[in-house]
């Protein structure tokens, strides 16, 4: 799963409509309430960014394989305690739920913080998960090639990239 930076307006769009729809919170502004939203999303778009960064930085000082660099990013996310990979729901669905405690356009927070929380993770998950989405788009679009082989891989990053594009995905 990954976040995109084309798709945080939407999600804080839906996050804020579903909850405010639901009676979750009360919101006195909605726009300024997504702005909210996509502050922390921006912010942990920035926290990944960094910590691969460093991790590519940690990897070129000590010359390790490129192979590293999952297991070293990961290690850097645990001692900053951020949420990446898998985790990465959970760690923004946290951050979202403590900027309602904090934003000046939510005027009251009337539901459970697990409730929330689930439902928050919910259209995270919808739309983090693009990428399986459009793998699996690419894959039929060239279903007529034999995977493994040198066109099917050329092929299958042009229709990708072209994918991406059209989608909005950096």
């Amino acid at each position: 799963m990954r976040l995109y930076s084309g798709k945080i307006p939407t999600i804080a769009q839906d996050l804020i409509r579903k909850l405010k729809e639901e009676g979750d919170i009360e919101v006195s502004d909605v726009p300024e309430a997504q702005l909210d939203v996509e502050a922390v999303l921006k912010e942990y778009l920035r926290l990944d960014r960094e910590l691969t960064e460093k991790a590519k930085d940690h990897m070129e000082k000590r010359r390790l394989p490129y192979e590293q660099l999952p297991k070293i990013k990961r290690a850097m996310a645990e001692e900053r305690d951020v949420g990446i990979g898998d985790e990465s729901v959970s760690y923004i669905a946290n951050q979202i739920l403590e900027a309602f405690m904090h934003s000046r356009f939510i005027d009251e927070v009337y539901g459970d913080d697990g409730d929330m929380r689930k439902k928050i993770q919910g259209i995270l998950r919808k739309h983090m998960q693009v990428d399986a989405d459009i793998d699996h788009e690419v894959r039929r679009r060239i279903k007529n090639l034999q995977e493994g082989t040198a066109t099917w891989e050329i092929e299958y990053q042009k229709v990708m990239d072209q994918l991406r594009r059209q989608h909005k995905l950096e």
